[in-house]
Formats: structure tokens, C-alpha cells, sequence
């Protein structure tokens, strides 16, 4: 789902009222649709991609189609659409009728404006939150590669991911130690026409030059010592697939210029051989340097830096999106549970608030480690700060357990409460209380309106 655009179909046979439902939801961000009956709303719906719109707000009472007769037409073509239903003539019989059908929510009309838009975030939050739980799920079965965040960052590095899959050109893959740079690599390879070819990695750091030089290219018998039978190189095993060549900017300037003269002829020499091999392969890198910089210090050639870098993919590290910190840390515990085999129901506001005060200089992997280590050496199902290190709670803070709330919270409860308690430090003052968190003042505002926080 693209978070920066919301998009609601609006179904009502009343011109006048549509007109003012269009006026309060575009002043609230929305991109409104319309349709003046049942018949209309469905051709409107064929018209648009498959993940318009997000949330369908109709009408109960219309000429023909009537909103219940509709609601069950929009969940056959679109399962899991929230549908929103409005009528003059509310009664509680009505209400149970239209939620046991599957409608998200009810209003009387004419709503109140504020209410409208309250309902109408919390379900496009409902829709959000049940896309990528499902993405989660298909990744997790091993669909896909686990690429965690529902952050307007992460949003846009799954954006460039489909965009980018298809085509042929190489791409550079930015971004600090931790963050997922292959698991980007992977995704773009399954999004590719040659995901059902290999997918074939070198870290370039890992070997000494003359290793790297070989495993790249590969080399021919008795081309040295202890060659005793030919070797393929990378390119040749990765032909019709993808070559991942991890931390790029770490590689000789040497070995810089063989791999450029590859990538423009197509073709690789094994070490010790007279015939060049034709390849077909599709570079992605990575790296966690700034090239530019590398550039100017003579440390990287600039005309292979262009070849790499038709499309550029940068990674945000954690805490540029510490919004998506809840759920990474669901996922994980998910993941290390079953790995240990030990699971977690929850963890403590005070933990996941720790958390998200943190600057997180080795990223998700990081995290990660943070995280098992705290799963193993908990007695209970609920992960609290005693479990944190040091350089995460602070040298000053206690190593004791800190007072258990009355019922363990569950991961958005902590936010919220995380969230209730920065605003409260900071005076309500909305860019102090962002400045804290590690976040923009867009996601703060979000995140307000997702735990009905605006007027607090």
C-alpha cells in the first residue's frame, strides 16, 4: 500500500452529500472516488488497481443496489476491503445485520466530520496492517524475501524493488552495515524474468584480491600452482541469473577494471586461459561506503561506479524509522522463538520505549542480536528492560526489573503509551516530541491520528 496516497470510494445517491464528503476527506488527505449507485461503485472498482481503493464508505439506502446487497459484491471482487456503511435510518438491528456481513464499521448520517475521519483512518490502518501482515506471511513461507516496515521509507524500498525487478539494469544497493542490503538484492532477483535462475553472491570484503580475482572469473587448469582441473567463475555459474557483488567499494582498484571491462563486453578471461567466455548476467551490488567519496579519492573508478549505478536503491537505517520498530520487533521475536523454541507473548512498554530511544549503530542485525539474547535469558513470556545491555538502558538506569503493569501490553499498546509519554515530556509540543523519537513530524501525525491522539 502506498501510504502517501489514501484512496476511499464513496457510494451515495445524494449528489449534495457526496459533495460534502469529498470536501472534508480531500482536505484530510484523501483521493476521493465516486459513484451515485451500486451498479456504478462495481464498474468504478473494475477500473482501478488492484490495491484501490483502500476503504469503500456507501451508502445503506440507494435506488437498485442497496449497501448491504453492495458490501457483499465489493468483498467478493476485493476480500478485504473495509467497507464503511452510512445511513439515515440507523437502528441497532441494522448495525449487528451490516457487521455480521462483514462491514468494518457503521455511521448515521450526517456524520460527524471528525468521527468520519476517525473511522475512516482506523480502516485504512485495518487495510494496512492486514497487507502486510499477509506480505509477512508470504515472505516468512519463503515467497519472498522478509524485507520488515510498513514506514514511508521501507514503503518506497518495496516500490523500487517491483519497479526496478524487471528490467535488465544493474543496481547499486546503498546502505549501512545491517540494514538488509541482500535482502534487497534477493528481492529484486525474484522480481526479475531470471528469478528461476541462480542467484550467485560475492562479498568482495571476504577475499584477498587474488582469491576474489578467481572466484569472479575462475580459472583454467594449471593457470597456478594446486589448478589441477579448469574452475568456472561467478559470472559463468550465475549465467542467465544474477551476480550479487556485496560490499563493492572494498574491492582493488586492480580487479575494479577487469570487472568493468566484463560488464561492457559481456564476456569474462578465467585466470591462465587464451579464450574469453561469453556471460549473461545481471549485476545488482551493495555497499555500505559513500562512493562519491571514494571517487574523489582515487579508491573507486567513477566509469565502473556509472556502469553499477544505473538505478540506486538506499536503504534507510533504523533509526530513520524507528515508527517501524513494533513491528520488526513482532517478526523477530516470532522468528527467534521458533528458532529457540521459546515463544514471547509480549513485551513491556518501558522495553520497546528503551528501543526506540536507541540509535542503533549496527542496524537490524543488531536488533536481532539484541533481541534473541534478551528471549533466552527471559524466565517469562514478557520481555522487560532488566534484559536490555547496557548501551541500550543507559549506564545510569537499574538492572532490576521494572514495576510489571497490571496486565502484560501488547506491542501497539506499547507504542501508544510510549507515544502518550514522549508528548507528555515535550508539553504536547508536537516537532520537540518528533525531534525524540527519531521520526518526522508526518509519521508523528500518523501515528497520533492511528491511537486517536490529535487532540491531546
Amino acid at each position: 500500500m502506498n501510504d502517501d496516497i489514501r484512496s476511499v470510494l464513496v457510494v451515495d445517491d445524494e449528489a449534495g452529500h457526496r459533495l460534502m464528503v469529498r470536501a472534508v476527506l480531500e482536505d484530510a488527505g484523501w483521493n476521493v472516488l465516486e459513484a451515485d449507485s451500486g451498479d456504478a461503485a462495481l464498474r468504478v472498482l473494475a477500473q482501478q488497481p488492484g490495491g484501490l481503493p483502500h476503504v469503500a464508505l456507501v451508502d445503506m439506502r440507494m435506488p437498485g443496489m442497496d449497501g448491504l446487497t453492495l458490501l457483499r459484491e465489493l468483498h467478493a471482487r476485493r476480500p478485504g476491503l473495509p467497507v464503511v456503511l452510512l445511513t439515515a435510518f440507523g437502528s441497532v438491528g441494522t448495525a449487528v445485520d451490516a457487521m455480521k456481513q462483514g462491514a468494518f464499521d457503521y455511521l448515521t448520517k450526517p456524520a460527524d466530520n471528525e468521527e468520519l475521519k476517525a473511522v475512516l483512518d482506523k480502516s485504512y490502518e485495518y487495510r494496512r496492517l492486514l497487507d502486510e501482515n499477509d506480505r509477512l506471511r508470504r515472505q516468512a513461507s519463503g515467497d519472498g524475501p522478509v524485507l520488515v516496515g510498513a514506514s514511508p521509507a521501507m514503503s518506497h524500498v518495496r516500490e523500487l524493488i517491483d519497479q526496478a525487478g524487471p528490467s535488465e539494469a544493474s543496481v547499486l544497493i546503498l546502505g549501512e552495515s545491517g540494514t538488509g542490503k541482500e535482502l534487497v538484492a534477493e528481492g529484486l532477483h525474484r522480481a526479475s524474468l531470471r528469478a528461476n535462475r541462480p542467484l550467485i553472491k560475492v562479498n568482495c570484503a571476504a577475499l584477498p584480491e587474488n582469491l576474489l580475482e578467481s572466484e569472479l572469473f575462475g580459472y583454467v587448469k594449471g593457470a597456478f600452482t594446486g589448478a589441477v582441473k579448469d574452475k568456472p567463475g561467478r559470472f559463468q555459474l550465475a549465467s542467465g541469473g544474477t551476480l550479487f557483488l556485496d560490499e563493492i567499494g572494498e574491492m582493488p582498484a586492480a580487479l575494479q577494471a577487469k570487472l568493468l571491462r566484463a560488464l561492457q563486453e559481456k564476456t569474462v578471461e578465467p585466470l591462465g586461459g587464451i579464450k574469453a567466455v561469453e556471460t549473461d548476467v545481471r549485476v545488482v551490488a551493495a555497499t555500505n561506503r559513500d562512493l562519491a567519496a571514494e571517487i574523489r579519492a582515487g579508491r573507486f573508478r567513477e566509469d565502473l561506479f556509472y556502469r553499477l549505478a544505473v538505478l540506486e536503491i538506499a536503504i534507510p537505517p533504523l533509526r530513520d524509522r524507528v515508527e517501524d520498530l513494533p513491528l520488526l520487533v513482532s517478526f523477530l521475536l516470532g522468528k527467534l522463538g521458533k528458532k529457540n523454541n521459546k515463544e514471547i507473548r509480549s513485551v513491556t512498554p518501558a522495553f520497546l520505549d528503551a528501543l526506540s530511544g536507541y540509535r542503533w549503530p549496527g542496524n537490524v542485525r543488531e536488533l536481532e542480536n539484541v533481541l534473541e539474547r534478551a528471549l533466552i535469558l527471559s524466565r517469562s513470556d514478557v520481555l522487560g528492560t532488566e534484559l536490555l545491555p547496557p548501551q541500550i538502558i543507559g549506564p545510569a538506569a537499574p538492572c532490576a526489573p521494572e514495576a510489571a503493569p497490571a496486565a502484560p501490553a501488547s506491542l501497539e499498546e506499547a507504542e501508544r503509551d510510549a507515544l502518550v509519554r514522549a508528548l507528555d515530556s515535550h508539553g504536547g509540543h508536537r516537532e520537540k516530541t518528533a525531534d525524540a523519537l527519531g521520526i518526522s513530524r508526518r509519521t508523528l501525525q500518523y501515528k497520533l491520528k492511528k491511537f486517536g491522539l490529535t487532540r491531546r
